[in-house]
């Protein structure tokens, strides 16, 4: 668990300066604030430093140094914060489907949430890629529109929940999962593989995100990719242009 002290500087941390209770508007606002200041981010995967799924760890490395991270320490981390200020939270482990030809393995993790209000969602800041900026309701059918990308959990008899979005006017998955709660140690092993396996595509290059408002930033290998409603700007950068745009865009100073 996170002490008192944790818990502010972590708020302090996403830009939230106080919050009076577990409910839906604060969740929210919980959510949308860490998009915007804590990236996606793999630099650690990249350069060969080991990942560390202890609590305590994490919060140096993201709320201390400023760092970010990929979803097994985002999630990780923002489901203890909801926790220490009184949401009721399960982890639960997920199949990215997003761009994927074929079964994928597990090797994602998600929050379900609920709130002093009894109302439950689906909560996730460990996405690089599109992500709902806010929760989305935990109910199978009823869609959710968010700035008018459309999103809706549904039923599969296999994989069980599945996240789906509106895309080009079809509706396409993004991940899903089993009810089976997880408990921290059950990430060591996928976090394990994202680190090491030679087709996992956390060692293939830069992968990192963060959103300014509704806007996209990205680092996809050596290009820039900034994604506002349709449109896309991208440039290719060198080290120093590079360094500059962790510095100034995503808040952070690597060597």
């Amino acid at each position: 668990m996170l002490t008192i002290e944790q818990i502010r500087a972590y708020l302090a941390r996403i830009g939230v300066v106080e919050v009076a209770c577990a409910d839906d508007k604060t969740l929210a606002a919980l959510q949308y604030a860490h998009l915007q200041t804590v990236p996606y981010e793999n630099l650690d995967i990249l350069a060969g430093k080991a990942i560390s799924l202890e609590l305590g760890d994490i919060f140096e490395k993201i709320v201390t140094h400023h760092r970010g991270g990929f979803c097994f320490e985002l999630n990780r981390l923002f489901g203890e914060l909801l926790r220490g200020l009184g949401y009721e939270v399960t982890d639960y482990v997920a199949r990215y489907w997003r761009g994927e030809t074929s079964i994928p393995l597990r090797r994602h993790q998600v929050l379900r949430v609920k709130t002093c209000e009894n109302h439950e969602f689906l909560c996730d800041v460990g996405v690089g890629a599109v992500i709902p900026l806010w929760p989305v309701p935990y109910v199978v059918g009823e869609v959710c529109d968010q700035n008018g990308i459309c999103y809706a959990l549904r039923e599969d008899p296999t994989f069980g929940k599945v996240l789906t979005e509106l895309h080009e006017g079809a509706w396409r998955d993004v991940y899903s999962f089993n009810e089976d709660v997880q408990l921290p140690c059950d990430f060591t092993y996928p976090c394990f593989w994202c680190e090491h396996a030679p087709d996992s595509p956390f060692r293939a290059g830069y992968m990192l995100a963060i959103r300014k408002g509704a806007d996209r930033h990205t680092f996809d290998g050596p290009v820039y990719k900034i994604f506002s409603g349709d449109e896309v700007i991208a440039r290719e950068t060198d080290e120093a242009g590079r360094k500059a745009i962790l510095a100034e865009v995503f808040g952070l100073a690597i060597e």
